[in-house]
């Protein structure tokens, strides 16, 4: 897996729309890259809310914002008019992102993984697990939180 240090290796994927997206196109912002199993599941549904809840001040930060999983453009689309998402949903259907960044599951969906990127694109901090609130919470802590 992409460990803290890293650089996060680059790739282009499709968003919701249909537009590529490029990792890259990103240096010089925060990035949460944020890695899911199945779009409109409950645990999904909840991650993606949390984020978009916290967006705005995620974007205040010059933080970006992006969700990936294994599924097509068409159900990226669905989800993210359903959960009025404000940050695109890219689409690794051949799980070529998925397994460079070591998180592909055994059942090939993507493990829910979130990745922080510094505004280099070095990885800062990585959130494992299935509950959606800390991966939102360690994204808060590390980018949005008044300075000390």
């Amino acid at each position: 897996m992409v460990g803290i240090g890293d650089v996060a290796p680059d790739f282009s994927l499709p968003d919701q729309d249909g537009h590529v997206v490029s990792l890259s196109s990103f240096r010089g912002r925060p990035v949460v890259l944020y890695f899911y199993p199945r779009a409109m599941t409950p645990g999904c549904t909840r991650e993606a809310q949390g984020f978009q809840a916290r967006e705005p001040d995620l974007s205040a930060h010059r933080v970006a914002v992006l969700g990936i999983s294994v599924d097509s453009t068409d159900r990226q689309k669905e989800f993210s008019d359903r959960c009025h998402l404000a940050f695109p949903l890219l689409s690794d259907t051949q799980r070529s992102v998925a397994k460079t960044y070591g998180v592909l599951g055994i059942f090939g969906m993507a493990k829910r993984v979130t990745f922080l990127l510094d505004p280099e694109g070095k990885v800062v901090d990585v959130v494992v697990g299935m509950r959606p609130g800390p991966h939102i919470e360690a994204a808060m802590r590390r980018f949005a939180s008044p300075p000390a």
